[in-house]
């Protein structure tokens, strides 16, 4: 009798996975693709990485999981080093190679920071496939303007482009931001920066607009974020006479410390106050750095794109999507992963004729590269774009944000204050 009962339920288990064979097959005619993400899943940066996966995860729910027959899976990467918790080398070439020796895989999206970026896109580009970033914006990677030597070509081994972004890039950013410290009426400024890619690339973007409209600078300093004492450097700033501090960074590389220690010795506003780019547009930031650091010192942080309160039409539903489906507000790049994500379903809609007809794995992401290169008129977040020829987008709208009190276990947020041009 036991015999029986377990002949017969291994029998219901078979026919059950059976079904579920069936009815996979008949969701997924054509098959699967995979897509790959790839940042920092830990430390600091949790938080942006949590929600920039939820904004992919989005995309892929919005239609159901299935496109032109085509079932999609997403397999999410950390590029972060277990031992100090930020985003590495090694560990991104790593992720990238997986991606590519996959051949169910068809799009890579990532990285978060610029310099990552640097690694995995040469990789992608050989596998000819196309690479979504919701978060870089150093120039160099797509463009000449604001670039290193070499660049972007050095990342192009294939000779085309397969590297996307749909946010606008760091020669906007840091220029519209050295505008705006003149505008708010800054007399000099010490120009701080990580010296990493993103870092150290808007830092001299900054420089050179506020050189050429007639704002000094009296330093760009690299700090060695490493260390838990930046009041060496804070000294010279304090000495120089500046009025406001500009760091170029992301979290993880020690603006809470210059922050806080502003503070400490006394370079609060309106002696002197504190600029960043989108990268410390973190509440993460203003955990380590305090509310009263970051209150004293009247910081202000630029941002790639409209605040999510004050877009519309798509910009304003994916916002209400977001929070009711994740019972959140969104991280800062949380709706540009979505984006990234909808491109690449749109694309592979698009390419489906040509998926199918391909030969090999090479031809199937070749096939979605060039949709994605083709999109025009993209009813996005911030409005209707178009990818140019670099693979960047051809709208530069800018926003500026000032911190403030708030209500809350942090006691303080992030407010929009412009729109910067």
């Amino acid at each position: 009798m036991r015999v029986l009962r377990v002949t017969t339920a291994v029998a219901l288990f078979l026919g059950l996975v059976g079904l579920v064979a069936v009815a996979d097959a008949q969701q997924c005619p054509k098959g699967k693709l995979r897509l790959y993400t790839s940042w920092p899943m830990q430390g600091a940066m949790l938080p942006e990485g949590t929600g920039m996966k939820n904004g992919v995860d989005l995309a892929v729910s919005e239609v159901n999981g299935v496109v032109a027959g085509f079932c999609l899976e997403i397999v999410s990467l950390d590029d972060a080093s277990p031992q100090t918790g930020k985003w590495d080398g090694a560990v991104e070439a790593e992720n990238a190679n997986k991606a590519v020796g996959d051949p169910l895989a068809i799009v890579y999206i990532g990285t978060y920071n610029s310099g990552a970026a640097k690694v995995s896109i040469p990789i992608t580009n050989r596998a000819h496939m196309a690479q979504v970033t919701p978060a870089n914006t150093y120039p160099g990677l797509t463009k000449k303007r604001g670039a290193a030597p070499g660049e972007p070509e050095i990342y192009r081994p294939g000779g085309f482009v397969n590297y996307f972004r749909p946010i606008p890039a760091d020669d906007i950013q840091g220029a519209v931001a050295a505008k705006w410290a003149k505008h708010l009426g800054v007399k000099k400024v010490f120009v701080l920066n990580d010296q990493e890619l993103y870092g150290k690339g808007i830092a001299d973007v900054f420089e050179a607009t506020a050189k050429k409209i007639g704002l000094p600078v009296v330093a760009n300093e690299g700090i060695d974020w490493k260390q838990p004492d930046q009041k060496p450097v804070l000294t010279k700033v304090r000495a120089s006479g500046a009025d406001l501090v500009y760091m170029g960074g992301v979290i993880e590389t020690g603006a809470q410390v210059i922050i806080r220690q502003m503070k400490e010795v006394g370079l609060v506003a309106p002696r002197t106050r504190f600029m960043g780019p989108d990268g410390l547009l973190e509440e993460e930031l203003l955990k380590g750095a305090t509310c009263d650091a970051a209150l004293g010192t009247e910081m202000r942080i630029t941002f790639a794109g409209l605040p999510f309160e004050k877009m519309r039409g798509v910009g304003a539903k994916t916002y209400e999507t977001y929070k009711t489906k994740y019972g959140k507000e969104p991280t800062s790049y949380a709706l540009y992963a979505a984006e990234g994500g909808r491109v690449i379903v749109d694309a592979i809609r698009r390419a489906a004729p040509q998926i199918e007809k391909a030969k090999d794995v090479t031809e199937k992401r070749e096939a979605v590269r060039k949709a994605i290169a083709s999109t025009k008129n993209f009813e996005g977040i911030n409005g209707k774009w178009s990818f140019d020829e670099n693979g960047d987008v051809d709208y530069d709208t800018m926003s500026g944000f000032k911190i403030v009190k708030a209500d809350g276990p942090v006691g303080c947020k992030f407010q929009f204050e412009t729109i910067l041009e």
